[in-house]
């Protein structure tokens, strides 16, 4: 997941418990095209685009309980 290079860059920070729905859902709203993915200590993991969770959004296995830690062990 590299949409940003630079994880000290301004965007929404959420954690990685967060669903692909609320998720794409806080993009929409924010208007932005990615998110930047924390940790439980609050440091920067990674990110993800709206288009890496549309493809998953879309896949037969999708699930409304979906979360973004799983988008990223799928995509591993």
């Amino acid at each position: 997941m590299s949409a940003v290079d630079d994880m000290d860059a301004p965007g929404p920070r959420v954690r990685d418990d967060m669903t692909v729905e609320v998720a794409l859902s806080l993009m929409a709203g924010a208007r932005v095209e990615y998110l930047l993915l924390c940790d439980g200590d609050d440091q920067c993991t990674g990110s993800i685009t709206r288009a890496e969770l549309a493809v998953h959004r879309g896949g037969s296995t999708y699930t409304d309980r979906l979360r973004l830690r799983d988008v990223l062990a799928l995509s591993s």
